[in-house]
């Protein structure tokens, strides 16, 4: 890959999530570009190799998007993370990384809205987080309020021993999973133990596969 001569572009849309979001940018064998955020900064620099064991090189070596969370003994900090491969005439050629804080330290629950205030629920009573009419619902256990999250934020947010991303409206508590089985308008439709049928979409189903290991 070449020196970046989008560098100008990237570093436009850096300014978007500046508080929050480091952008990294990798070829196959090293990062190219780095733009650190004001709440988290892996020190990386153009021409370091990718380090095993980051989401940049598991994206490259599974040639597929990772998220997942990264222990603080990679970069020295803990972080979350979305790595997602590109390709150039059919090859692969690198990949873009967003990198997130680790929201997740010391908490172990959602607290969510509901009609009288707000209730905080742990983590291993949601059954599932939806996105409908441009709102976030959580379903817990005989409770249902909103969030303020986006599905995105929550797919960073929460463990990864617990929760799956598997459409693009909906995370699920593998957990509350009672049951998986095909569907001709999704790859899978998952059978919830609260009753709930919730889909797969085809592009999660690989990761989700992968995820709980079938």
């Amino acid at each position: 890959m070449e020196t970046l001569q989008h560098a100008a572009l990237l570093d436009i849309v850096g300014e978007l999530f500046a508080d929050e979001i480091s952008i990294v940018v990798a070829n196959t064998k090293e990062y190219v570009y780095y733009r650190p955020s004001k709440r988290v900064d892996l020190k990386i620099k153009p021409g370091d190799p990718v380090k095993e064991g980051t989401i940049a090189y598991k994206a490259l070596h599974e040639d597929q998007r990772v998220s997942e969370f990264i222990q603080r003994d990679v970069f020295g900090v803990p972080y979350q993370g979305m790595a997602v491969p590109f390709h150039q005439e059919g090859q692969l050629a690198g990949c873009v990384v967003a990198i997130y804080p680790a929201f997740t330290e010391g908490k172990s629950v959602v607290t969510i809205r509901t009609q009288d205030g707000w209730v905080p629920v742990p983590f291993g009573d949601v059954h599932y987080i939806e996105v409908k009419d441009r709102k976030t619902y959580v379903i817990a256990d005989q409770l249902t309020g909103t969030h303020k999250n986006s599905l995105q934020n929550f797919e960073f947010s929460l463990p990864r021993d617990l929760f799956v991303r598997c459409h693009r409206s909906f995370i699920v508590n593998v957990h509350h999973i009672k049951e998986i089985y095909p569907d001709t308008h999704s790859t899978f439709v998952l059978g919830m133990a609260n009753g709930a049928k919730i889909p797969v979409s085809q592009s999660y189903s690989s990761y989700f596969r992968k995820m709980l290991g079938f």
